[in-house]
């Protein structure tokens, strides 16, 4: 899961060249220049009312690696193991129709990216569609708990993943000896705590260099991705493994729901390895050609997210029986480890998976804390949100306010929660996007009825057919009695931002001050 409202490489481009002046762009250009090595161009442009301004134009190689890399991340390694616990070996079927509802939802925001191409995103398309400032708030929030959501369960992947690399290569039992490694659920909740605060101390830092350093950890992540699918493969031909690739057609129903509530219930879970690519639309202004190539790269991204998936679903299934526990470790690390068990691949792979996954919470925390200070500058939210290291330019209370809202839902979710931490941050994720993902399919049903420039017009049906299908998947029949827990976890943070709000609200109003928003197209712009 990636960034909503300011896509990866929109935002943190515009940080380049930023941390003496933040409206600088002359050296977020020369910065292009030097790192695209010709995948994208960069050429000036003349933007009315604002004077000369630099007009990045990324070719279809680097928009395709960037919408791949945004939908590939935490994922596939956070929910596999989850799909065939619920549904057994089909759990490739749950991923494709999380492809077909994603799909759905990317035609709309394509109509509506290109009517409104700022980097508000669903925020933007909610206000034009209604204009009530309440709704609007509350689309921007969900967003922002959908980010910290999103990075909580990555800090779970990869504290798992970080102390089983590291007791492959340190420790007493399986690595050189040298100590022990601690395990178990304090081990893990400590490590995952402490991602976090990494986090927010590269992010308070300032990331000018991490859209370089964001195309290494996509090819990262591909290169992971591709080992797993390349160990189940042989595994399969050569017979050996203890799975079996007939079994990509037994369904298991462990839950006694029946096959179409099971299937509904994996699809929630397959979702949120889905989510990213509404990140991608926001950089239809930096591409070259847009009405030519952006709706086909896009939708081709997804295409090619979702085969990944089914292909990693097969070398599973292949390698490992479809009741297999794999614990916090993971499935995937699991395969690699019975896949090849005489390469040593297995000590690798989970360092792979931390800096794979890492790429993930980055952006995500990167996202909530930008967007928690577009709404505190325009007085949605405590004003203080919006204050800025003076050097640096980054919102540091809106770091520390994320970070501690990513903090506290950790380890209370990992106290209360009755699956796992992973399983159950996922699935919040899932159901925050799909709650704003049917409001911008309804929204992009509004907004055909106004006049407005775009040069991608998706049929009515379709998000008509969007919305039905994502307001679906929210209800309680698409979750087991475990994962009702994702309804208390959405609402306690929802109402944590609605609370704010109420404050700021009151204060505003008895200071006879604007109380809504002023300019919600530049809510996902930190310029």
């Amino acid at each position: 899961m990636r960034l909503d409202g300011a896509a990866s490489v929109s935002v943190l481009s515009r940080q380049i060249g930023s941390r003496e002046n933040p409206t600088t762009r002359d050296d977020s250009s020369r910065y292009w220049r030097e790192s695209c090595d010709g995948w994208c161009e960069v050429a000036e442009s003349e933007t009315p009312g604002h004077g000369p301004a630099l007009k990045r134009v990324i070719g279809p190689g680097l928009l395709l690696l960037f919408i791949v890399g945004d939908i590939l991340g935490a994922g596939i390694y956070a929910v596999t193991g989850q799909m065939t616990a619920q549904v057994g070996g089909i759990a490739w079927l749950p991923f494709v129709l999380a492809f077909g509802v994603a799909t759905l939802t990317a035609f709309s925001y394509l109509e509506l990216v290109t009517k409104f191409p700022q980097a508000a995103g669903a925020a933007l398309y909610t206000h034009k569609a209604f204009g009530l400032h309440i709704v609007t708030f509350l689309v921007a929030f969900a967003v922002i708990c959908s980010g910290v959501t999103s990075a909580s369960t990555s800090s779970s992947v990869v504290a798992g993943n970080l102390l089983a690399g590291l007791d492959e290569t340190f420790g007493r039992e399986n690595g050189l000896g040298w100590f022990d490694v601690p395990d178990g659920g304090t081990a893990e909740l400590l490590v995952a705590v402490g991602f976090i605060v990494v986090l927010a101390l590269i992010n308070l830092r300032g990331v000018g260099e991490s859209v370089k350093f964001n195309v290494v950890l996509t090819l990262v992540e591909i290169l992971a991705l591709a080992i797993v699918i390349g160990i189940g493969f042989a595994a399969a031909a050569r017979g050996s493994g203890d799975g079996d690739i007939r079994n990509l057609v037994i369904f298991e129903d462990p839950n006694d729901k029946g096959w179409f509530l099971a299937i509904t219930v994996a699809t929630t879970i397959a979702f949120f390895a889905m989510v990213g690519f509404e990140d991608s639309v926001n950089m239809v202004e930096e591409t070259k050609n847009p009405e030519r190539i952006f709706p086909r790269t896009m939708l081709s991204g997804l295409g090619i997210a979702c085969l990944t998936y089914v292909l990693v679903v097969v070398a599973v299934v292949a390698v490992l029986p479809v009741d297999y526990d794999s614990g916090d470790e993971g499935i995937l690390l699991h395969v690699v480890r019975v896949g090849a068990p005489s390469l040593p691949i297995d000590e690798i792979f989970p360092y792979l998976t931390v800096f794979a996954v890492a790429n993930t919470a980055l952006i995500n925390m990167l996202m909530a804390s930008r967007l928690l200070y577009g709404l505190g500058r325009q007085g949605v939210l405590p004003p203080i949100l919006g204050a800025v290291l003076p050097r640096r330019r980054s919102p540091w209370v809106a770091i520390v306010f994320s970070t501690a809202l990513a903090v506290g839902l950790i380890v209370v979710v990992d106290r209360f929660a009755q699956s796992s931490m992973v399983a159950a941050l996922s699935g919040t994720t899932g159901l925050l996007l799909l709650v704003v993902f049917a409001v911008v399919n309804i929204a992009c049903l509004v907004l055909k009825r106004k006049p407005g420039r775009g040069f991608f017009v998706a049929p009515t049906w379709i998000p008509v057919v969007g919305a039905a299908v994502c307001l679906f998947l929210v209800g309680p029949w698409a979750r087991t009695s475990e994962q009702m827990i994702q309804y208390r976890i959405a609402a306690g943070m929802i109402g944590i931002g609605v609370v704010l709000w109420v404050i700021t609200y009151a204060l505003r109003r008895r200071a006879h001050e604007s109380t809504g928003f002023t300019d919600v197209e530049s809510l996902g712009d930190d310029r």
